[in-house]
């Protein structure tokens, strides 16, 4: 009898225990450690709550500036240009990836020093050049924005970094060497550097980003390119003998002590951003999330009122939901606030004499035999 009360008791115990540790390994939902009444849900296209992807492009002007040749001469100013358009993936809230196509096209001067100079005059030179890299990109105003700013804000600071391969032509004119001439036989200078893994380039800058809607954000971007190549301003052969001064010809390539020619581009563009979502991930913060749903809870607490019309019979029922409310003063009462009468004679437990024994009220609850 005891082992029968023993197991009836167990039961529920262990029907509650099976139902908690039941593992969802359903081809549905392959969650090996979720409880089979946990609400488990896929994460896949469906689920995400942000658009992630964009197209940009953009353009704006190109200048030689860390070279022999410059854009920058004789306080003037040798205009260029810079187009790109990029395919871009939002990896998380701080950090995305871009692979991105860039044509431009730079002009500049230099003059060579002592009677070479005077001969030759001002050389100029054109470089054009088309460049395909993969470039990072850092979320500033995501990274570094303050935990007390809950405001929603449409600028953000943005850092970019690649690396690519770029090919380039470029030409170079002076009055002496490199100019046009029958007699003696003379050319300007033509280099035709070929895309390849020999032509790797390397670039990094900062852009400000405004969002303007769900779908479009305009950018001013400035970017500072590295070429590696002293080639690419246009002054020349990056050989050996080309720098050394007992050698015949020009040496515009020795002008600067540098073996990278640098350019510089300045860009207005706008990213169209893809998907249906309310959002992008660039424009989320899911950390200012967090604080700002933890402070509109702290804003919308109330102090909790217990018993606000009052416990008039101090049965410790509030009124509110009290169904007696002249229970007398010592008596048991149940949730309702009802006097107790356990064996239902119509004589409430505080008077009943025989509290298990039903009897008539005139009797104080108790049996007449």
């Amino acid at each position: 009898m005891k082992l029968g009360l023993l197991l009836l008791a167990t039961l529920p115990i262990a029907a509650y225990a099976q139902d908690s540790t039941t593992v969802n390994s359903s081809s549905e939902y392959p969650n090996t450690f979720s409880s089979g009444s946990a609400n488990v849900q896929r994460f896949d296209n469906k689920a995400r709550r942000f658009n992630d992807w964009a197209i940009s492009v953009g353009g704006g002007a190109a200048f030689m500036v860390h070279s022999d040749l410059r854009s920058f001469y004789d306080k003037k100013v040798n205009w260029g240009y810079n187009a790109y358009v990029s395919i871009d993936k939002q990896i998380t809230h701080t950090f995305g990836l871009s692979l991105i196509y860039q044509r431009g096209e730079t002009k500049q001067k230099a003059m060579l020093d002592g009677a070479a100079g005077v001969a030759a005059g001002v050389g100029t030179a054109t470089t054009k050049f088309n460049q395909l890299a993969l470039m990072g990109d850092i979320n500033f105003s995501n990274l570094l924005r303050r935990v007390d700013n809950h405001s929603p804000y449409r600028w953000a600071l943005h850092g970019y970094a690649g690396i690519g391969l770029q090919s380039f032509n470029t030409s170079l004119h002076d009055g002496n060497e490199y100019r046009w001439s029958d007699n003696p036989k003379r050319v300007p200078l033509f280099i035709d550097q070929k895309l390849d893994i020999g032509s790797i380039y390397y670039q990094f800058g900062t852009g400000v980003k405004y969002k303007v809607s769900k779908l479009i954000d305009i950018e001013a971007r400035a970017m500072y390119i590295l070429s590696g190549d002293d080639e690419f301003d246009g002054g020349g052969w990056a050989d050996a003998n080309d720098y050394d001064p007992s050698t015949p010809g020009s040496k515009y390539n020795m002008i600067s002590d540098s073996r990278s020619d640098n350019a510089l581009s300045v860009t207005l563009g706008v990213s169209f951003k893809l998907g249906n979502k309310l959002s992008h991930l660039a424009w989320h913060d899911p950390l200012q999330e967090a604080y700002y749903r933890t402070s509109v809870l702290e804003n919308a607490a109330t102090d909790l009122v217990v018993c606000e019309k009052g416990d008039a019979d101090n049965d410790g029922v509030c009124d509110d939901w009290d169904r007696q409310l002249d229970t007398p003063a010592g008596a048991r009462v149940d949730g309702a606030g009802v006097a107790l009468d356990m064996d239902l004679d119509g004589v409430i437990d505080l008077y009943d004499k025989c509290v298990t024994v039903p009897g008539p009220v005139e009797n104080n609850g108790c049996p007449t035999k």
